[in-house]
């Protein structure tokens, strides 16, 4: 997963910027193109794969947790 999320976002990089650094008709479709690659195909596997083993109840401020964070500071 690592590897597709690295390959998706050099390729969306890449597109981006050879559409700034190439001078062609179709430089503005390929900053597009990049821009909607790292939207709709990057950030959302990258969420995935670092939230997948996780729980959320570890990261909302719920009363155990307050007293977890209170104890800490006191010591």
């Amino acid at each position: 997963m690592k590897y597709i999320i690295l390959i998706a976002f050099l390729a969306s990089f890449g597109s981006i910027l050879c559409g700034f650094l190439l001078d062609v008709a179709y430089s503005q479709k390929l900053i597009g193109f990049g821009v909607l690659g790292l939207v709709i195909i990057v950030f959302p596997l990258f969420s995935y794969h670092r939230w997948k083993d996780k729980d959320v109840k570890d990261y909302m401020l719920t009363k155990e947790n307050l007293d977890k964070m209170r104890e800490n500071q006191k010591d």
